[in-house]
């Protein structure tokens, strides 16, 4: 059942569970309704504290997000993100200086806490060894050993003055979070925080830190598992029974994530509690995206129905589309992976001869469950889209 009040250029549409406002043909707000036609005050608020017309937030993809996209989906009312995670300090603070200057709406910055890695030779070697065939296919020589590719945020205290510095509306963790000493600095500045949990415990290890929203990543999502633990078993609990049981377990705000590509998806989620869904495979076909042609092409193909998880190209387990070398690390005879991110430094280093060869059957290209379903449009039109498929 619908119904329609008009005043002046404004339309109100009053739906099941939305009221939709819509100003000379746009849709300029959501809100949400519960069944007794009363608004959901756990997703209100949350926007509310952040400044978001809608509960949409693009994922913090390390390599994928840019200034532009980020930018974009904030100037569409929901959320964008910068993964900061590959980022030296000043590569960051060029990254959010970009962002900041294309819009005044807040966007969320995104940091690495992974545990530093146990260097272990033998393992290594055996690694480069592996390897050292598909190496000397594209004309290049094995590396003498392997090197550490990124800083986890808990070792670098500058890209923690910089972020204090910067002042950025959202600052989010995965793999871990700080010290909560960290985290109540972040939020002296009005920072807002938010972390990954992938199961109850790193939930409850969340909220007793002080940090402000959990990010409910499900076993669908794309990308890296934001695993604590990478040692632990996982419990690939997948993201709308995640939901449930964090929404049932915690007093923080729950954001869902993890193979959510439509509306109606994302109104799923929200009718189960969570206050915003969080997607990142639905925006690497947006062309401000830095996904390459490759990366485009393997996405817009049958190839993205097939993904798998895979701890060999970083270290971490991560889903990605299925190709060679994912293929080849599921081998019986692939030795044991190097820490992360220790074992990404070959990944890259063969991706890079790869493809300059024309190869990119070695890339990551990191994607959900639901690939296939991405669709390539501008950021912008895909936020309004999927804002008007939740109100069907």
């Amino acid at each position: 059942m619908q119904n329609i009040f008009r005043d002046s250029e404004f339309i109100f549409f009053f739906r099941e569970y939305s009221a939709i406002f819509i100003l000379n043909n746009r849709i300029i707000s959501v809100t949400l309704l519960d069944d007794k036609g009363k608004i959901m005050e756990h997703s209100e608020v949350f926007l509310q504290r952040l400044g978001l017309r809608y509960p949409i937030i693009q994922a913090p993809m390390a390599g994928v997000s840019t200034p532009e996209l980020a930018a974009a989906v904030s100037e569409a009312g929901g959320l964008g993100s910068l993964g900061l995670g590959a980022s030296s300090v000043p590569q960051a603070k060029a990254l959010i200086e970009k962002t900041n200057a294309l819009t005044d709406k807040p966007f969320n910055v995104n940091v690495f806490c992974h545990s530093t890695p146990v260097r272990n030779r033998e393992i290594e070697q055996a690694w480069i060894h592996y390897f050292a065939q598909q190496l000397a296919q594209f004309n290049v020589l094995p590396p003498q050993q392997l090197n550490q590719v990124y800083t986890s945020f808990l070792d670098d205290p500058h890209m923690l003055a910089l972020l204090l510095e910067m002042r950025p509306a959202v600052v989010s963790f995965h793999f871990n979070i700080p010290d909560k000493q960290v985290i109540d600095q972040l939020k002296a500045q009005g920072i807002y925080t938010m972390a990954t949990a992938t199961c109850l415990r790193e939930a409850q290890l969340i909220e007793q830190a002080g940090i402000d929203a959990i990010i409910a990543q499900g076993i669908e999502a794309g990308g890296h598992r934001g695993m604590f633990d990478v040692n632990a078993e996982d419990e690939a609990i997948t993201t709308f029974h995640l939901v449930e049981l964090l929404v049932k377990n915690s007093q923080l705000p729950i954001i869902a994530a993890g193979g959510l590509m439509d509306g109606q998806e994302i109104k799923t989620a929200l009718e189960q509690g969570a206050v915003a869904a969080q997607l990142g495979t639905a925006f690497i076909l947006c062309p401000e995206s830095a996904a390459n042609e490759g990366y485009r092409h393997k996405l817009k193909s049958q190839n993205a129905a097939d993904t798998a998880l895979t701890a060999a190209i970083s270290g971490r387990p991560a889903r990605g589309i299925v190709n060679q070398f994912i293929r080849m690390t599921q081998a019986d005879d692939c030795p044991a992976i190097p820490d992360y991110p220790i074992a990404y430094d070959l990944g890259k280093q063969l991706h890079a001869a790869a493809s300059k060869m024309g190869s990119d059957d070695f890339a990551a290209h990191w994607a959900g469950q639901n690939a296939l379903k991405a669709r390539e449009m501008p950021a912008s039109v895909l936020v309004e889209t999927l804002v008007s498929e939740m109100t069907k």
